[in-house]
This record gives structure tokens, sequence and C-alpha cells, in this order.
């Protein structure tokens, strides 16, 4: 096994440990996404050739596609005449949207709980955990504001590579 297919192996393997790890998915999904992310670029991939590459049946490979493409990490295309879909990871813009997501959601209960604990703190342990709640805020806020930066900085890369 020459040295590049050997790493190319073992990338596919740490991004799928880490894929399945912290972001929750399945093993199958996580090596389709490892995989499109190192290769998409270079080459493209339809359902099939996630049949052959991964040994798994299609209705593994068709959930564990229609899952990524739910999440939002993958999506698809289509050439004239051909009926295939082809595979490509989402842009990094979009993935990071996910993120600016849950962040709003989770300033959305901070508040709340920040009114609520207000509202009904009795104790010394419920007003450390309005510290707590309003230091988390802060840094919510500051993930927001570095992730929409790099959110900017991703679309003016990405403007560049459309063009």
């Amino acid at each position: 096994m020459s040295d590049f297919k050997q790493e190319r192996e073992e990338l596919i393997e740490m991004f799928g440990i880490h894929f399945e790890t912290l972001h929750h998915l399945p093993p199958l999904a996580s090596r389709i996404l490892a995989t499109l992310i190192l290769d998409g670029c270079s080459r493209e991939f339809t359902f099939e050739d996630f049949i052959e590459m991964t040994g798994a049946s299609k209705s593994s490979v068709s959930t564990n596609l229609n899952l990524l493409l739910k999440l939002g990490k993958i999506t698809y295309y289509t050439q004239h005449g051909d009926r295939k879909k082809y595979y490509r990871p989402s842009a990094f813009s979009e993935r990071f949207d996910n993120y600016i997501k849950m962040i709003t959601f989770e300033k959305n209960i901070i508040d709340r709980m920040l009114n609520y604990r207000k509202k009904t703190m009795s104790c010394k342990a419920e007003e450390a955990d309005l510290e707590r709640v309003v230091v988390y805020k802060e840094h919510m806020l500051l993930m927001e504001e570095l992730i929409n930066a790099t959110i900017k900085k991703f679309k003016e890369i990405e403007s560049k590579i459309s063009k």
C-alpha cells in the first residue's frame, strides 16, 4: 500500500472516530462524510460508489446518506442527462450555520433561565447559579461572534471558488 493511500485510510478512520464521538454519527455515515471531505474535490461520488467502497448494503448506504443530507453535512447535485446523484460535503459556511442555530436556541434558554432565576432566587446557591448563567451567556455571545466571523471568511473563500 502506498504511503498516500495508507495516510488517506488513516485520515478517514480518524475523521470517522471524530464524527462518531463528537457528532454522534453512525460509523458508516462518519466514513462516508470523511471520504467526501478528503476526496470530494478530486472525485465525484455516487450512491453506487459508496456501496462498492464500504461493502455495506444498499439500504445501509441509503439510510446513512439520507441522515447526512438531513443533518446538512452533505449535499448532492445532478448532471444534465444523468439520473445519478453526486454527493459532496456541504460548504463550510452552511455547516457552521448549524452552530449558529444551536447558539441562538441556547441563548433563548439562557435568557429565560436568567429571568426565572432573578424572580425566584432564594438562597446563596441560586445566586451562584445566576452568576454562572451570566458567565455562560457571555461565553455564548463570544462564540456567536467568533462563528459569525468565521462564516464570513468561509463565504469569501467559497465565493472565489464558485467564480
